[in-house]
């Protein structure tokens, strides 16, 4: 467990919210000193490691499981540097049995346990073994996207986000689902005039609320996974239009937030097809997760419950989160994702962001298992 803990504190302490090089520079050198993996460092920065014993006497590997992490952070508070803003070095401690830094949940600690059980798992006969941090995933998953566009295609994989206290508290859950989120705009176009004679313009922004109004309508998105339902959700969030009193607008936007589901999002061009000077632009599409392995889904949740067990724990779940994660651009390419990590629901991106050792210590001990597991 002191391993466990110095190198996610030496993780933490590495600025990676403006550029992951270092926070890279640190993982990669620590593969190539502690394991003797094949590790790759990609055009982006994404640091990706393999390892495949070759004794049973096939030609390759029968399959792919990969432990996934992400090693750049949001900006930091002032509290978590040493100079002024974001522009000084990470602050880092560790007390009553936490680690406190920005990335320390979301998600350095997570990385630190999955290379550990990267190096430390035998993997069965067959089995490729692989290790993946990727660059980019706060601001919509470009190192992720990156890495598949290059091949990286592991048959299943394991990323180490949070799910810890989904189902009770200090329990860590196994996700097999998450929601994605589409972010779009309705751009109502009318055309100006005085405000004094309204007829002789057409009003934007009352195109926009009859946008509104069919939006307000629509069934959310909304799937069936492991028999649980996940359910998405449509809100109008921001309207802006008009620029001042005396003048008919002639352009007024409306910013939606969706989350979507494995399979169904809201019918959002029906919108744009039924109200005249209405279009439709998608800004951002970050896609949801949904597992369809049940023998992975299954086995991983056994290795989380025999982990627990021999804690002393409560049991585990199959859990659905509600945030979106890498795991969705590596479920679109066709891989097989869980999630399951150290961080607890509303510790990422805060001032005081923390994860706990021994959540730390449990999640080693889950990706090992599952890296030595048959499906």
């Amino acid at each position: 467990m002191d391993e466990l803990a110095d190198l996610t504190e030496e993780l933490v302490a590495i600025p990676s919210h403006e550029d992951e090089t270092a926070a890279g520079d640190a993982i990669e050198a620590w593969l190539r000193a502690e394991t003797d993996a094949r590790v790759e460092r990609d055009a982006v920065g994404n640091v990706l490691a393999y390892k495949y014993d070759p004794t049973d006497g096939a030609d390759g590997p029968a399959d792919t499981l990969a432990l996934v992490g992400h090693h750049d952070v949001v900006p930091p508070a002032d509290r978590q540097t040493t100079g002024e803003g974001i522009t000084g070095e990470y602050v880092v401690e560790r007390r009553d049995g936490r680690i406190y830094g920005r990335g320390a949940a979301d998600m350095k600690g997570a990385v630190a346990a999955c290379m550990l059980a990267f190096r430390d798992a035998e993997p069965p006969a067959g089995r490729e073994l692989a290790f993946a941090s990727f660059v980019g995933e706060e601001i919509g998953g470009t190192g992720a996207r990156h890495a598949i566009d290059e091949g990286f295609d592991p048959d299943r994989a394991v990323v180490a986000e949070g799910s810890t206290g989904y189902s009770k508290p200090g329990v860590t859950d196994v996700v097999v689902a998450h929601k994605g989120r589409r972010a779009s705009t309705l751009v109502a176009r009318g055309e100006a005039a005085h405000a004094s004679e309204p007829e002789l313009g057409v009003n934007a922004i009352y195109r926009a609320s009859d946008a509104i109004d069919i939006v307000r309508e629509l069934d959310k998105p909304e799937a069936t996974v492991f028999g649980e339902t996940v359910s998405g959700s449509l809100a109008v969030t921001i309207v802006e239009g008009g620029e001042t009193w005396n003048v008919i607008p002639e352009r007024c936007e409306v910013t939606i937030d969706e989350r979507t589901v494995p399979g169904d999002r809201a019918d959002l061009g029906r919108v744009a097809e039924a109200v005249e000077g209405v279009e439709w632009e998608v800004e951002q599409d970050l896609p949801p997760m949904g597992c369809e392995d049940d023998a992975f889904a299954e086995a991983t949740l056994t290795v989380a419950r025999a982990v627990h067990d021999e804690l002393g724990l409560d049991a585990p779940e199959h859990v659905i989160k509600p945030h979106a994660t890498d795991a969705g651009w590596l479920a679109v390419a066709g891989t097989e994702c869980l999630v399951c990590g150290a961080s607890e629901s509303g510790e990422a991106h805060t001032d005081t962001e923390s994860v706990g050792i021994d959540v730390l210590d449990r999640c080693y001990r889950i990706y090992k298992g599952v890296g030595e597991r048959a499906f």
